[in-house]
């Protein structure tokens, strides 16, 4: 597929951000050495986390060279390095392990989720936010625009590369058995956007990324062309002309028991 291209994905930065920080607002811990970002992408999220815990080192894991270049600039004294997340192995036991908007991407979750509780240090920190919107409308429709008689022929059926997400109950389950506490939850966002087309602007960054790899440029715009008439019935504008995107996300905060101070590292709901 086509490197990811941070320019695009950073046209919205505070959104994809906000998450970010109301996913770090429930890890509580006071010392901290060693923290990696699964995922780091631009840095936008290392950042929140080098703010955070300005004395850890911070380690910032991406399979972009492209991201990790505008990671770099941003975050000189962080570090940063190309990996699979899937295959990483950390250094040194982490108090936590930081993953926004990165593991969607990636099958398996019951092997891969039991895999990075290993990496943690007794009371060490799994934080994790993952979109779950595949069964929104602009997902959906990428989905149905492909499997049109027009492009069907050019669209692979695993086009999406995204599967859906396990149920909470079944992620409690994983986590709680390879060892952790585990606080859970999912927020839907309603993003307001100017119109149509600045959906699409978001998601030809991330969702779109798979269908659009597998077309030429013009066919890549008769493709938005088509996707971009449904979207327009799909969100009505508002009274005051702005549209509503909703996108729900999942968290987790998982903390893995071994010394009894795991128990304040995840703040429960108020």
């Amino acid at each position: 597929m086509k490197e990811w291209d941070p320019v695009l994905y950073r046209k919205f930065e505070a959104e994809r951000t906000r998450p970010a920080r109301e996913l770090l607002a429930r890890i509580s811990l006071g010392q901290v050495e060693q923290v990696t970002d699964l995922g780091c992408g631009p840095g936008n999220s290392t950042e929140l986390l080098a703010d955070a815990w300005p004395l850890a080192q911070i380690t910032g894991l991406d399979s972009s060279a492209t991201m990790l270049t505008q990671a770099r600039e941003r975050l000189p004294h962080c570090r940063f390095v190309q990996a699979d997340i899937r295959t990483w192995q950390a250094d040194a036991p982490q108090q936590v392990i930081y993953a926004n908007a990165s593991l969607q991407w990636l099958d398996n979750h019951a092997t891969l989720f039991a895999h990075l509780v290993s990496l943690l240090a007794p009371g060490g920190v799994l934080a994790i936010q993952m979109p779950d919107n595949l069964n929104e409308p602009s997902h959906q429709l990428m989905r149905e625009v492909a499997a049109t008689d027009r492009w069907s022929l050019r669209m692979s059926a695993s086009a999406a590369e995204r599967t859906q997400l396990l149920s909470t109950g079944e992620y409690y389950d994983l986590l709680t058995q390879a060892g952790c506490e585990v606080d859970i939850w999912r927020t839907t966002y309603y993003h307001v956007m100017a119109d149509a087309q600045a959906i699409i602007r978001w998601l030809q960054a991330t969702g779109l990324r798979p269908f659009l790899a597998m077309l030429n440029e013009s066919e890549q715009m008769s493709f938005l062309s088509d996707y971009h008439q449904r979207l327009l019935t799909a969100y009505p504008a508002q009274a005051d002309g702005q549209i509503l995107l909703a996108f729900p996300r999942l968290f987790m905060v998982a903390v893995k028991k071994g010394d009894g101070a795991g128990k304040q590292a995840a703040k429960t709901g108020q």
